[in-house]
């Protein structure tokens, strides 16, 4: 049997998210941050799902995904109605789940080619 060592044509992937960290390629990052197949946001200044509101998205949205998978942390946290509605209005997919949940579901996605941009909310 021929093994091939499959290299992603994007240039970040998730290879652990808990609700204090996460590790991006071989980072380790314990700020909130935005991610994309080819791009990473760090310090996204969001911390708490309760307290999210629709412009904190604005960064997410910049990045014109189909759609945005939100990591609320070690608990799945749904935001408010206005958040959910700052992307269902303008035809975007909203997901939200754990970091965990939130990580191996961004992978499958950018590695199926989507236009994918997740946002991890990690507390200190």
């Amino acid at each position: 049997m021929q093994l091939n060592h499959e290299r992603p044509d994007y240039a970040y992937a998730l290879r652990a998210a808990d609700g204090r960290s996460a590790k991006v390629n071989d980072r380790v990052l314990e700020a909130s941050f935005i991610l994309a197949p080819n791009e990473l946001i760090e310090d996204w200044n969001v911390r708490d799902p309760a307290a999210l509101l629709p412009e904190d998205l604005a960064p997410l949205l910049a990045l014109n995904p189909e759609l945005v998978v939100l990591g609320t942390g070690e608990r799945q946290v749904f935001p408010s109605a206005a958040v959910m509605a700052a992307c269902l209005t303008r035809g975007i997919g909203i997901e939200v789940m754990t970091n965990p949940a939130a990580a191996r579901t961004f992978n499958v996605l950018a590695g199926e080619g989507r236009r994918v941009v997740a946002g991890f909310l990690l507390t200190p």
